[in-house]
């Protein structure tokens, strides 16, 4: 597993990112909420929050549903299984996140985010129209984060941690090109409840194309 602990990308426009703090404070929070209940109201919380693809495509109807369901396409991304499921995600936009928010603004920012999140979730609903398992996890969300840095800052130098012990620096191009190149792949060769590749690659597609029409004038791409 490869993990992004720290860029050498300064921030420029911005002197502190508040958005990305917010919103990894929030799924902290939800986190730390979900902690608390009960194991069935845990599922239940998890459920009624998270995006059932089924509900969406209307191939499975329910007329006790907490919420409507294309709401879910916003809640789901602050709903996570576990604090490592959590760590995974929040890492990413805490390392690569500040830069996006620095070319957009504070605001747009949080819009940019929840596009790419909503982008994520319906990819996941026509990956998988009949799926009745809940798909939780901002990673929707962050493989936008990851589509805008790359096309930002591609020679962004990325020091990134390797199973868990090794550490090596590497330009933006190779850590997200790689994890890129692993989406596309795996759309192609697994299907798995556990892991929502289609999500990943509709924020990644959302995330690339947001960032040319959000980011601040002057801010230039492939930088």
């Amino acid at each position: 597993m490869v993990i992004p602990v720290y860029d050498e990308n300064h921030v420029y426009h911005i002197s502190r990112p508040w958005s990305v703090w917010l919103l990894v404070g929030l799924n902290v929070l939800v986190l730390a909420y979900v902690t608390l209940l009960q194991s069935d109201a845990a599922v239940l919380f998890t459920y009624a929050l998270g995006l059932v693809p089924a509900f969406i495509s209307g191939a499975m109807a329910d007329a006790r549903l907490a919420l409507w369901p294309y709401l879910t396409l916003l809640t789901y991304m602050f709903v996570h299984g576990s604090w490592v499921h959590l760590a995974a995600n929040m890492i990413f936009l805490w390392v690569l996140g500040d830069n996006i928010e620095s070319a957009i603004g504070h605001v747009s920012f949080v819009v940019f985010y929840l596009l790419c999140g909503v982008a994520g979730g319906l990819a996941h609903v026509a990956g998988m129209p009949a799926s009745a398992v809940p798909l939780v996890g901002a990673s929707g969300a962050i493989a936008g984060v990851v589509g805008a840095y790359l096309l930002l800052h591609p020679w962004a130098r990325i020091t990134v941690l390797v199973l868990g012990f090794m550490t090596f620096t590497l330009q933006a191009y190779w850590v997200l090109g790689a994890w890129i190149a692993w989406q596309v792949a795996s759309v192609m060769l697994f299907q798995t409840f556990e892991i929502s590749y289609w999500s990943h690659i509709g924020g990644l597609l959302a995330g690339a194309a947001l960032i040319l029409v959000l980011r601040k004038p002057g801010i230039p791409i492939l930088q």
